[in-house]
Order: C-alpha cells, then structure tokens, then sequence
C-alpha cells in the first residue's frame, strides 16, 4: 500500500503531522508493507529569502494580528510537545523552499530522504536556523548522510530535480490538494491536517482493508 505524503517544510502543522503519522504507522499491522512517499508542496512559492520574521510575514499573508499569530505559534509548540518535538517560537524567517524540495528529491535517489527531512524540519522549527541559507542547507544535506559536493551541486544548479518538485505539486492539484499536510492512501483515502495517531491508524486499517478485497 502506498501513502503519499504532501508537506512543506516551512509548514509547523506538517512538522507535527509528519510525526502523528509515523507513529500512527508505527501501530499499524502491516506496517512492513506500507511505502511512505514525501512529495513537495510550496505554501509560498513566490517567497523571496531574506530576513523578515516568520510571525511578521504569515500575520501579513493571511491579514492577523502579531498577537494572533503568536497564539497559533505557540498552539503548534503545545502540539509539537504532544508528540516529543521541541519547537521554539517566534526565532524563524520567512523563505522559499523550493531548493530544500529539490534536495530532498535527490536525496531519495541516495536513500536518506527521511533522515533529510526530519532534519530540515528539526533545524527549521527546533533550532531555528535558516534552512533558507545555502551553507545551513549544505550542513543538513551532510548530516543526512549526502556528499558534501554532490549536495552542493544540487544546491548550486535551480533546475536540479526542479522538474519533481513541479510534478509534484501538479499532481496535488489535480487531487484537489489545496493545504498541507495532506495524506493520500492508494489514491482512495485522503486525510488533511494534524489528525490524531488512532486516526491514522484507523484509516490505514480501512484503506488495506478496501485494497486487499478489492
């Protein structure tokens, strides 16, 4: 059975979702015979890197108050704590994400796109660092487990696994994918949002169920 995963790493409810799910997962039977595939999603494609911080920026794009914000920042910081991930409020900057899809993309063809994106996202949201900078990026894709020179020939190069990002986020709109996180299961089930772990080893159930009669 296949999950297909939609996420950007920018997002603090797929931080969270991502880890529901694993665990939600980790409770399901047949686990051993579920394939997990993390496809790319841009909340802000226009974005531009810079320096404006990330309450400023999302309290502007969707018209709240700093205050407001704030309290969705720290509503994801009780979330992310639920489930064992540490989450710092306020510290991050806005940015676009696109060359952190593209790395992930080529991570997969090297076999650490898991390790690299629990590593963007701990680095985004638990240590606050710029995931938007090219030597902080260079630095995770390390970590992950990727050469140093092939990581930054990716980097380095915009149209490097640019064409999977684009057919990924081609397909979640053909899906009606209009938010992340989105889980897709064997394109019958498709689950929105920060779900609870028994809600996702539920659906898991019933999707199995519904594929192997079938």
């Amino acid at each position: 059975m296949k999950v297909e995963i939609w996420a950007d790493i920018a997002c603090p409810w797929c931080y969270v979702g991502r880890a529901r799910f694993d665990r939600g997962l980790a409770a399901f039977a047949r686990r051993d015979q579920v394939e997990v595939v993390h496809r790319s999603y841009e909340l802000n494609p226009q974005a531009q890197n810079g320096d404006v911080p990330i309450i400023d920026a999302v309290a502007a794009q969707y018209g709240r108050s700093r205050e407001q914000q704030v309290a969705r920042e720290e509503q994801a910081a009780s979330m992310a704590a639920s489930v064992g991930l540490d989450f710092r409020i306020g510290g991050r900057v806005f940015g676009n994400t696109f060359d952190v899809h593209r790395l992930i993309h080529f991570a997969r063809t090297r076999g650490v796109h898991d390790q690299l994106l629990d590593l963007a996202f701990r680095v985004n949201f638990a240590e606050e660092r710029s995931i938007y900078d090219r030597q902080t990026l260079l630095d995770v894709a390390v970590e992950a487990g990727l050469g140093a020179e092939e990581a930054l020939r990716v980097i380095d190069d915009p149209e490097a696994h640019a064409a999977q990002v684009r057919a990924d986020e081609r397909l979640a709109s053909e899906l009606g994918v209009s938010g992340v996180p989105f889980f897709v299961l064997s394109r019958r089930y498709g689950i929105s949002g920060v779900q609870s772990v028994e809600t996702f080893t539920r659906t898991l159930e019933q999707a199995w169920t519904e594929q192997t009669t079938a």
